[in-house]
């Protein structure tokens, strides 16, 4: 019989390449956090090049002096591919790769394969493999000349090349299945939000930049078993568990996916059922990463997400966490929150007073009511207690005096 041996997949090594344009973010911090989802995706970086230019070049991302550099360095470092920091057009990626004779992957594709790779459930695989086919549609002639190489690494996982292979109809009957697919998971989500709305549980949707916490919150609150990993993306699938509140009140809980800037729109398109539940929430949750040097630019992009979703008018609570890594001092505003805490949530500090603040928020929207209700009448009690908040209840010979906060939506049923 013949021995068996282990294969080990060879680490991709790769080169990042960012361009500096006026009035753009420092591509520094951009290139940090490219580094990161690279290595995320099972990479290793091995240089990066910058380029400042007026804009964007439209036919090859950076300038002919630059390709030259990168082609140099390629060789240098003994690099597989290059990573670019923007979503190339087909044109840009088809040209690079005949420029460089490498494989050239760009941000959104990076992100794609995390997503792919993360996803557990059925609906997050749907969504990612159409978020995947949709950005493979318009450069299938550009990744043709790189089929017969797609044997592994970044880019490779989901759908797989048996589907990168197939032309561009069977790819739009495919998205279309996929679309059918997600429009009965979104009719199958909507019925669990109306059986939440009868219930009248209120709902509080866990949202801000990945890695800043998100997951760590749910768990160490509700006690529920979200994977935790100092890595971005971490988790893709929403969870929701109800959390207690100290006045015996509940609240749903509930995770989505963490936001990035650059995060393509198809992407956006493809999660916009996940990403509902934000809209549709009571409160909104917003955790920051108070230690990140980028925590202003990372609040702007979790706030023009919440506006691209068109989640508006919902009361914000902002948690300034990771406060153990604050090394300095800082200022820590959020004008467009209603609250704002500061947690370390991995220590469970200020978790109490966020509670508090839950309740304090729920009460709020609630009706105060001193009454005596008839034996007869007991059965409102229940809903009372399932709904509201019971302060007191005296038995007395006349019926039962009881005194109460209730939600403005059952108030005219008790």
């Amino acid at each position: 019989m013949g021995e068996l041996f282990e294969s080990e997949q060879t680490k991709e090594r790769v080169i990042l390449v960012g361009v500096q344009t006026q009035g753009q973010d420092d591509v520094f911090w951009s290139l940090l956090e490219l580094e990161e989802l690279a290595q995320t995706a099972g990479a290793e970086v091995v240089a990066r090049i910058v380029q400042n230019r007026e804009g964007i070049h439209p036919a090859t991302y950076v300038g002919k002096g630059k390709i030259e550099e990168i082609r140099q360095m390629l060789y240098m470092v003994e690099a597989t591919g290059i990573i670019c920091d923007d979503e190339l057009s087909p044109a840009q990626l088809n040209n690079l790769e005949r420029e460089l004779e490498c494989k050239v992957m760009d941000r959104t594709l990076l992100i794609l394969d995390i997503f792919a790779g993360r996803a557990t459930t059925s609906e997050g695989k749907i969504q990612v493999e159409l978020a995947q086919l949709k950005y493979r549609q318009a450069r299938l002639v550009g990744l043709r000349s790189s089929l017969s190489r797609l044997g592994g690494g970044i880019g490779t996982r989901g759908p797989g090349e048996k589907k990168l292979e197939m032309d561009r109809r069977l790819i739009t009957d495919r998205i279309a299945a996929l679309r059918r697919e997600l429009e009965e998971v979104q009719r199958h989500r909507d019925l669990i939000r109306q059986k939440r709305e009868k219930g009248r549980m209120k709902v509080c949707a866990i949202v801000g930049y990945t890695n800043a916490g998100k997951s760590t919150l749910l768990n160490v609150m509700t006690g529920a078993d979200v994977l935790e990993e100092d890595q971005l993306f971490a988790t893709l699938d929403p969870t929701t568990r109800v959390l207690d509140l100290p006045g015996g009140q509940q609240i749903l809980l509930t995770d989505t996916v963490g936001f990035i800037r650059k995060l393509p729109h198809h992407l956006i398109e493809a999660f916009k059922s996940t990403l509902e539940e934000a809209r549709y929430a009571d409160i909104i949750l917003h955790v920051v990463d108070s230690s990140s040097p980028q925590m202003e630019q990372q609040m702007q992009v979790v706030y023009e997400t919440l506006k691209q979703l068109e989640v508006e008018e919902r009361t914000v609570i902002t948690l300034f966490n990771k406060q153990d890594k604050m090394t300095e001092e800082k200022q820590l505003r959020d004008s467009r929150a209603d609250y704002v805490l500061k947690t370390s949530v991995k220590y469970h500090k200020g978790l109490e007073s966020l509670r508090e603040l839950l309740e304090e928020i729920l009460r709020k929207q609630q009706i105060f009511i001193d009454r005596l209700y008839p034996y007869q009448e007991a059965s409102k009690i229940s809903l009372i207690r399932q709904y509201g908040q019971l302060i007191s209840e005296e038995y007395l010979p006349e019926g039962i005096q009881v005194q109460a906060y209730v939600p403005k939506e059952i108030y005219g049923n008790v």
